[in-house]
């Protein structure tokens, strides 16, 4: 017994060499990083071009200072400071982030200070000679060539402990992208690190470079990106809508490449750049109005009248109304004592009047007749369920994709909801606000304009995309593939024809322009204080180029700024300029501010 015991007592000592020495790499792995140290070579990162290769973010020379803890003993830190431009109290701070921070050494460069500009260095490099312990590398900082477009194009800054956690392609001091393009495509733009193999003594101390530089590796420069702005109308945009609160979309429909995103109030991209990125950061994170808000895709809003055009095609296609259908409307809808205003206009009315008059009471009956029939849906949870599939194949209530950061889903409620608040025995009546915008229903502008180019395309859409182009590689399919809603295509031309009546002869006259054939929708959806101001539309109504959708918060009627902003984008983009009588009225709308109390109390 004692012998077997012995004998199992060796045996497991044996396994244990044989796993630790043979089978392992951790001791070797220990052993190589104690003698040699890996130098990073950074490469540079890609640009970014607008749609007309129009350069909007490059790269500058810029510089890191580091520091050896064991050589900078002794040390003027007084007239350090005063060299490289901070105070003691910074000084102190950076020492102690550097103590703390994971795989620290006394005895290997420690960041200390990072993208200082070439022309700041200039003047710092021949002062750090004399510190001793204190050097620099080289490094490149962003540039952003243009103040427009900070929502889209983002920014970038150094990585937290999270996101080195998260890649292992990071580390400490290292640069990311934080917001827009710049984090949506960090992998591309990024590039690959290259490493240069340093041999160092037991102190850590640099010794020379491991046999002659056999295994070092050259950094490989990120790739360059086309976005599908163009920079013309997203500066036209973002002029329209200063002093405003909202945002203005427009989509190319058979490619699904956005134009231009403009959401106000903005920024400068410039301001988070270099040293005084978190304090601009910080600021623009306390401003009320939030400018770091992308409203386009973040904003979720009730989408007001544009959403009667949803409307026309589900009663269309589940066979509630056909084009000849006429109802009522005595200023508004009237049923069981429950009333929704209307303005005047003829009475009864069809479809396509409908569509250009924006009869609320037309398309309350719709969504009344839908929800309960009883000959087509066992119940009106059966009915709105369908209901509910057919905007979801439409690109509402869901992210719809686009290749920007944190997009907002929107809200289409379902059978669910409204049992879950209302109990079992709600019925059309109940929720007949949904059928022109209001109530539970919400939406981005994104899938506003997205509506547009859908109708304009006569039954198809593209995902929504800002990069046309990456350099040596493929846009991801999800932006090259058809989507088609459950709408047969027959239907289609009877919501064009409607908004096409409402430039020439309904609410959207403002947007007439001669030669474009312009269609469009308004949308004035109601709001605490002051209506929000909707426009929906594309151009020219046969071949569309571009389709648009405009919001302007607390802006009035949809005729008072959304078809206005509208038919300046259109007019832009198609005629490549504006008139002079489009000039003027340009400036007009941008001098005109609105007042925002919810926001600015």
């Amino acid at each position: 017994m004692i012998g077997g015991v012995v004998a199992l007592i060796i045996f497991i000592y044996i396994a244990r060499l044989f796993s630790l020495q043979v089978m392992s790499d951790d001791y070797k792995a220990s052993a190589e990083s104690n003698a040699l140290y890996k130098e990073i070579i950074y490469p540079s990162r890609g640009q970014i071009l607008d749609r007309n290769g129009e350069l909007l973010v490059y790269n500058e020379p810029s510089y890191n200072i580091t520091v050896v803890m064991q050589e900078q003993v002794g040390v003027d830190t007084a007239e350090f400071c005063k060299a490289v431009g901070i105070t003691p109290e910074v000084y102190l701070e950076k020492m102690a982030e550097i103590k703390n921070k994971r795989n620290y050494s006394r005895y290997t460069p420690q960041l200390f200070m990072t993208q200082i500009p070439a022309e700041e260095f200039a003047i710092m490099r021949e002062k750090l000679s004399r510190f001793k312990g204190f050097s620099f590398e080289k490094r490149s900082s962003r540039r952003y060539a243009t103040a427009h477009a900070a929502h889209i194009l983002g920014d970038v800054g150094e990585v937290n402990e999270k996101e080195i956690e998260n890649d292992e392609y990071y580390r400490n001091g290292d640069i990311i992208g934080k917001l827009g393009v710049e984090r949506s495509y960090e992998k591309q733009l990024r590039g690959q690190k290259g490493v240069r193999i340093l041999l160092r003594d037991v102190r850590g101390r640099i010794k020379g470079r491991f046999e002659e530089g056999k295994y070092d590796t050259q950094a490989i420069p990120g790739k360059d990106i086309t976005l599908t702005i163009d920079m013309k109308l997203q500066v036209l945009a973002e002029r329209l809508l200063e002093g405003k609160v909202g945002s203005i979309v427009a989509i190319e429909p058979n490619t699904g490449e956005v134009l231009c995103m403009a959401s106000s109030p903005t920024y400068d991209p410039n301001m988070l750049v270099g040293r005084d990125r978190g304090k601009n950061h910080k600021l623009l994170k306390q401003n009320k109005r939030k400018p770091m808000l992308n409203r386009a895709v973040m904003g979720t809003y009730p989408p007001g009248s544009t959403f009667k055009i949803t409307q026309s095609l589900i009663g269309l296609q589940e066979g509630i109304i056909t084009p000849q259908t006429q109802f009522p409307c005595s200023g508004g809808f009237n049923y069981k004592g429950l009333h929704v205003g209307c303005h005047g206009h003829a009475s009864p009315i069809a479809l396509v009047p409908a569509i250009a008059t924006s009869c609320n009471a037309y398309f309350c009956w719709n969504l009344y007749r839908m929800f309960d029939n009883r000959t087509k849906y066992k119940s009106v949870q059966e009915g709105m369920t369908r209901w509910k599939d057919h905007l979801v194949a439409m690109g509402y209530g869901y992210k719809l994709g686009i290749d920007l950061p944190s997009e907002a889903r929107g809200m289409i409620p379902n059978a669910d909801y409204y049992d879950k608040y209302l109990g079992k025995n709600w019925n059309g009546l109940t929720v007949v606000s949904i059928s022109i915008g209001q109530g539970e229903v919400t939406a981005t502008p994104l899938q506003i304009a997205n509506l547009g180019a859908m109708v304009a395309n006569r039954g198809y859409f593209y995902t929504p995309h800002v990069v046309k182009e990456i350099q040596g590689g493929q846009l991801d399919s999800l932006y090259t593939t058809k989507r088609k809603p459950m709408i047969d295509e027959k239907w289609y031309p009877y919501a064009v024809d409607g908004m096409r009546s409402a430039v020439t002869g309904g609410t959207c006259r403002g947007a007439n322009i001669p030669g474009l054939d312009v269609c469009g929708k308004t949308g004035t959806a109601q709001n605490r204080g002051q209506d929000h101001s909707i426009f929906m539309g594309f151009a020219p109504k046969e071949n569309p180029k571009i389709a648009v959708s405009v919001y302007v918060e607390n802006g009035g009627f949809g005729a008072t700024f959304g078809v206005p902003i509208g038919a300046l984008i259109i007019e832009q983009y198609l005629n490549g300029e504006l008139s002079d009588g489009s000039k003027a009225k340009a400036n007009s709308i941008q001098a005109r501010k609105i007042s925002y109390p919810l926001y600015d109390k």
